[in-house]
């Protein structure tokens, strides 16, 4: 065989050892690549090693399966009280199917940025301004909803949505900062009059405390007293009912009788009465003092 044929089957062989190198395709994880054979889609390539038939098929679409998120420049929207606001959005979505993805829409973030925009006035224009900037759950969950069921027919599914920021013009911010101060300012007038009123209930619950134990401790005082007033008499009554009951069991004569009257007679002279009554029988009281005497003389002797 001739030198010439051997090279151009060389040149051929290395062509097509080329070409299929060429055309071995390895898809990586979370993607997948759609395929098209003679301008029609032919498949969609999952992950791993495949083959694509040269000059016939080719790659249409490469896609990536993993969640994406894309944030979208504010948009004008008008509230129901006619206030003009801006309003940005994030989408978290992913794709579900490739080949809806590839022919179902041209330029699919664009048109879910324009079906975001559009889905955001309609329900911002049905809110007031108030209910706008409190009720961001409810805008997300029903952003989603609408933009979920007009997006499977591109094979995407919208995850969630965030309303990023809300700014409205810059007098309502005005206004709504002096709203807040007011607000702040009344809520600490508030406070502090509730510290006052709590103060002052609580010193009036101390003066009452002390005044109760004040009071009761008069009245322990003045009970004690008065016990120790009843003990001292129940003690002397008691002394003289002894006395009585001696000088009764001893059998006294008159004249004993008689000088306990003398001794009466002393101690109610030594007292303070204004008044003193003297016993008719005054010479027998002189003669009982004179026996006394004499009594108390024998014995000494």
């Amino acid at each position: 065989m001739p030198i010439v044929s051997l090279i151009i089957i060389a040149i051929i062989a290395l062509l097509l050892i080329i070409v299929i190198v060429r055309n071995i395709k390895i898809v990586p994880q979370a993607h997948a690549f759609v395929i098209e054979r003679l301008g029609a889609y032919y498949q969609t390539w999952g992950t791993g090693l495949h083959l694509k038939v040269p000059f016939i098929d080719r790659i249409s679409k490469k896609v990536s399966l993993k969640e994406q998120v894309v944030d979208f420049p504010p948009q004008p929207v008008i509230t129901r009280d006619n206030v003009t606001m801006q309003i940005d959005t994030v989408v978290y979505f992913e794709i579900t199917d490739p080949k809806l993805y590839t022919y179902g829409v041209e330029r699919p973030l664009s048109a879910i940025e324009n079906l975001t925009a559009t889905t955001l006035r309609n329900i911002i224009g049905d809110l007031e301004l108030d209910s706008t900037l409190t009720s961001r759950d409810t805008i997300n969950d029903k952003i989603r909803i609408i933009l979920d069921e007009a997006t499977d027919a591109w094979g995407i599914r919208v995850i969630r949505v965030e309303l990023k920021n809300i700014l409205p013009p810059r007098e309502i911010q005005d206004a709504m900062e002096k709203q807040m101060k007011a607000e702040r300012e009344r809520r600490a007038r508030i406070l502090d009059a509730e510290g006052e009123k709590r103060s002052q209930i609580l010193v009036a619950e101390g003066l009452k405390e002390s005044a109760i134990l004040k009071a009761d401790a008069v009245k322990e005082s003045k009970i004690r007293e008065a016990e120790g007033e009843a003990q001292a008499i129940l003690t002397v009554q008691k002394a003289n009912a002894d006395a009585l009951r001696m000088l009764s069991e001893a059998d006294p004569s008159q004249k004993v009788i008689e000088l306990k009257s003398l001794e009466a007679l002393a101690k109610v002279a030594d007292g303070k009465a204004t008044k003193l009554i003297i016993p008719s029988d005054m010479s027998k009281v002189a003669s009982l003092a004179t026996s006394v005497k004499e009594l108390v003389t024998d014995v000494k002797e």
